[in-house]
């Protein structure tokens, strides 16, 4: 029995190693160069796509979409792209997931999309692949580097942005971290407060928050979007902040994290977005609204504030500035202590 103990012990080892790959799905990074994407794929299923085309007109910058879910459900609309039933088609720039700003040097990154009107193209701004620095599949997570142009409507570039992606894949979740670097080129750049930025998704109708009401939004510029009343059915999305704020009183709040949580297609789900103690502006402002745009802006204190806080951001020729994030979808309608162990667990690994 003694000569036989090693193997049993062995054995129990391989088995146990086993059991925590299952909890480990493989993720692995395509690049597709018809479609000018890179396909995000765990355990052979899609969980989303970066795409960077410079041929689809509606695309002004780089948007990770579709996102969906561990348990199958996508998480973000489906307009302009593909729309589905039953959607709001109002904000065309508004795709998938995102990170981009309204007022850089006055340039508009955020608004811009095909259906701009021609008088107002040189005062909008587009984000570019410059290139693809790294990219790696892997058990468990993967990553993605890139290289992008900030540039205006003369097509000079204002901002090179470096980002480097994680995915991660877990049972029951799905992260994409993302670590942004911003550097100001040859002349020194501004962000003034502004409502539009700056991480942002924007999710699918289930997921929006129910409303009786017919909207109208303003956008920076002052241009107004009649949304009007729709069928609430199915329409199942609740806000929570980790200040325990709810709903859409989440709107012009600074918290750590905020959720959106719902159901789609029968499947409960939860979509984070983390703040990082690291970044300007901590704890964030959210730009969370009721139709299903959500955002962290730590960068448009004015708005937010009512006036009683002014940030105006600015960098100098040269210098650079980073923001860290991460977008996580959770099975589940996850409570808030569930959230804020998730947090701790963000914010303490390095």
């Amino acid at each position: 029995m003694n000569k036989l103990k090693p193997f049993i012990i062995i054995i129990a080892l391989f088995a146990a190693l086993n059991c925590f790959a299952r909890d480990k799905n493989k993720v692995k990074l395509i690049k597709d160069d018809r479609r000018q994407c890179i396909d995000v794929l765990v355990d052979g299923k899609l969980f989303t796509s970066y795409l960077y085309s410079d041929t689809v007109s509606v695309l002004k910058k780089t948007v990770f979409y579709p996102i969906i879910s561990s348990n199958g459900v996508t998480v973000t609309r489906g307009f302009p792209l593909k729309p589905r039933a039953g959607e709001r088609v109002d904000h065309p720039h508004q795709i998938g997931s995102w990170f981009d700003y309204g007022n850089v040097n006055k340039i508009d990154f955020w608004n811009n999309s095909n259906a701009i009107p021609l008088e107002k193209a040189p005062e909008m701004g587009t984000i570019k692949l410059a290139k693809i620095l790294s990219m790696q599949s892997g058990t468990g997570e993967g990553a993605l580097t890139v290289g992008l142009n900030w540039l205006n409507y003369k097509n000079d570039t204002l901002l090179y942005e470096e980002t480097r992606f994680k995915f991660i894949a877990e049972k029951g979740v799905r992260i994409i971290d993302r670590i942004t670097t911003l550097k100001a080129l040859n002349t020194p750049i501004t962000f003034p407060d502004d409502k539009e930025g700056l991480v942002a998704i924007r999710v699918a109708r289930e997921l929006e928050l129910p409303t009786n009401e017919q909207i109208v939004l303003t956008d920076s510029r002052g241009n107004k979007t009649q949304v009007p009343v729709m069928n609430n059915k199915d329409v199942t999305g609740d806000y929570l902040s980790s200040e325990g704020i709810k709903g859409s009183a989440v709107w012009g709040t600074r918290a750590k994290w905020v959720a959106l949580s719902g159901t789609i297609k029968g499947e409960n789900v939860t979509v984070v977005i983390f703040d990082n103690p690291q970044n300007i502006g901590f704890p964030a402002y959210w730009h969370a609204r009721e139709y299903g745009l959500f955002a962290a802006n730590p960068l448009g204190q004015n708005i937010f504030s009512n006036g009683k806080e002014k940030l105006n951001f600015s960098l100098d020729a040269g210098k650079s500035v980073t923001f860290k994030y991460r977008t996580m979808i959770l099975e589940g309608k996850a409570d808030q202590p569930t959230i804020e162990k998730a947090y701790k667990d963000y914010t303490t690994n390095k």
